[in-house]
């Protein structure tokens, strides 16, 4: 019995200390140990202990001389590891599925109001074909990674990530909040999510989420010249949702 409490305890402690690290994730400026504690309900002394310790690895720091803390440096080399245990995994699929349709296959990432790309696999046997800049960040709104990943969301959670009015990247881009929760409600039914030349015009997309094994929301897309694209969704559809597939269950996921 006191085994089980004791792991009951350790587990608790640490779920307290990641929710701990993710209230601080948006706060560059730091928040003091009371603000955690009353973002959290924990009690101070229970946020200082866990904090203290946090401290010790580096995974927080001193934002200011009143007792602020920010996330710490510790972090940067795990997200790093965690990103190229990713690529380990994904790249070999994104590299079939590009050789398999002969187009260009992109992965990105999450982050606040955008989509990051953070990997791409260029086709080689196109001469017209799609690239985007690795680290170029996509309004989620505007782009068929950034509509898969919003419609993984709960309403609730989008609500805090889409902010009326929206950026019109182009004339076809999705602005009105009717149109994009109905748009929305769509992706949830098929499960893939399409930019049709709504962030930039001849340039099409067909885009899923992908469940990252340290809960990022990743998604997988095909970007596609328009000339190319229409009439093909379907097709392209099958395949992207074929490998989602494989790849969530590399990445650990029971199926």
């Amino acid at each position: 019995m006191e085994k089980e409490n004791n792991s009951r305890q350790g587990v608790q402690v640490i779920a307290r200390a990641a929710a701990i690290l993710r209230v601080l994730e948006d706060k560059p400026e730091g928040l003091s140990l009371g603000a955690i504690a009353k973002a959290l309900g924990l009690a101070r002394s229970t946020v200082q202990r866990i904090v203290y310790a946090l401290d010790e690895e580096r995974f927080v720091i001193a934002a200011s001389p009143t007792g602020r803390v920010r996330l710490g440096p510790g972090l940067v080399s795990l997200g790093s590891a965690a990103k190229a245990d990713i690529d380990r995994v994904i790249l070999p699929y994104m590299k079939q599925l590009s050789d398999e349709i002969e187009e260009t296959v992109d992965l990105s990432i999450h982050d606040g109001s955008s989509m990051i790309f953070i990997d791409q696999i260029i086709t080689e046997k196109q001469r017209l074909m799609a690239v985007s800049a690795v680290g170029q960040p996509f309004p989620l709104h505007s782009c068929a990674n950034g509509k898969a990943v919003l419609a993984a969301m709960s309403d609730d959670e989008i609500a805090k990530v889409l902010h009326f009015p929206l950026e019109q990247s182009t004339i076809k881009t999705l602005v009105n909040q009717n149109e994009l929760n109905l748009e929305i409600k769509k992706i949830r039914q098929q499960g893939v999510a399409f930019d049709l030349e709504e962030h930039h015009l001849g340039l099409c997309a067909v885009g899923v989420c992908i469940a990252g094994p340290y809960g990022q929301s990743l998604a997988l897309s095909i970007p596609v010249p328009a000339v190319r694209f229409y009439g093909n969704e379907e097709k392209l559809s099958k395949i992207l949702l074929k490998y989602c597939h494989i790849i969530e269950v590399a990445l650990g996921k029971v199926s």
